[in-house]
């Protein structure tokens, strides 16, 4: 390439360089199923709360608007197995657009039910700023939309909102301190069952290592309002801890390649939750 340009003019040579570096950046952007199947045990009188988009409690939370009244003692424990397939694109470095479909299969005492389709979701991610080693830590907002199928009487529509504050202590953005809130708000087609609102406030922090093995980790105080069916508590009140760890293999552009997922919940017993998070790639950059 040095031999070329001093035998070229130097305009012709910056234009060739550039036209070099225009084919070495495609303009696609990143496209994949975002898999993810969670496992979450449930405990009695509570919903499948916590971090994360709101697909893990929205089969338990159509349950309690349609069987509400006739469950004896309220919501009973369950075990949940999910399976999130929202297509993502990733529009540019700061905005990624998501949406699909949930599937999941519940045992509350009497052996799993069939597993079914039971919510889709849109939603969107998007850094409202970006530190690039500036004080001014990372802003990110995401806000996701899932409602429960089928569309009848006791279906939940849940809007899920993150907002999380991203402070690098590095240039290359491989350790760092976080901190947010998470604000959830549900509403049931149901005159006679209502879910008021729930709230994480959290700290942590994260370190990747030259590897692209990151760990994460969040420590937070969850609030939820209960849940009622006919002036009937089916799920109380509380304020609790609520704890997350991720653990994600990601490539050298920090795309993930492979995640895992652990958190326990006190709502206002322990819930445990174990994801797995496989991204199958249609076009990675």
């Amino acid at each position: 390439m040095t031999m070329f340009c001093l035998l070229m003019p130097p305009n012709l040579a910056l234009a060739a360089e550039a036209d070099e570096d225009a084919t070495a950046k495609p303009d696609v952007p990143n496209i994949y199923l975002d898999l993810r199947t969670t496992y979450a045990t449930i405990p009695a009188g509570s919903l499948g709360l916590g971090f994360g988009n709101t697909s893990l409690s929205a089969p338990l939370e159509a349950l309690a608007a349609r069987r509400g009244a006739t469950l004896p003692g309220g919501l009973p424990a369950a075990k949940s197995m999910i399976v999130d397939l929202p297509l993502t694109v990733d529009v540019s470095d700061r905005v990624s657009l998501y949406g699909g479909i949930s599937g999941s299969t519940i045992d509350v005492g009497t052996g799993w039910s069939t597993f079914d389709i039971t919510s889709w979701n849109i939603g969107v991610h998007a850094d409202i700023y970006q530190q690039n080693g500036g004080t001014i830590p990372t802003i990110t907002l995401q806000s996701t939309l899932t409602q429960s199928v089928p569309n009848e009487q006791g279906m939940t529509t849940s809007f899920n909102h993150i907002l999380e504050f991203d402070y690098a202590l590095d240039e290359d953005e491989t350790r760092g301190w976080l901190a947010g809130v998470q604000y959830t708000h549900t509403d049931i087609a149901s005159q006679l069952a209502s879910i008021r609102p729930n709230t994480i406030l959290y700290a942590g922090g994260y370190y990747q290592w030259p590897s692209n093995w990151k760990f994460t980790g969040r420590l937070g105080v969850q609030s939820f309002g209960g849940a009622q069916m006919a002036r009937r508590t089916l799920a109380e009140s509380y304020t609790q801890p609520v704890l997350r760890f991720d653990l994600d293999r990601m490539d050298d552009n920090d795309n993930r390649l492979f995640g895992i997922t652990a958190q326990i919940a006190w709502v206002p017993k322990p819930s445990y939750q174990v994801t797995l998070r496989t991204p199958l790639y249609a076009v990675r950059n």
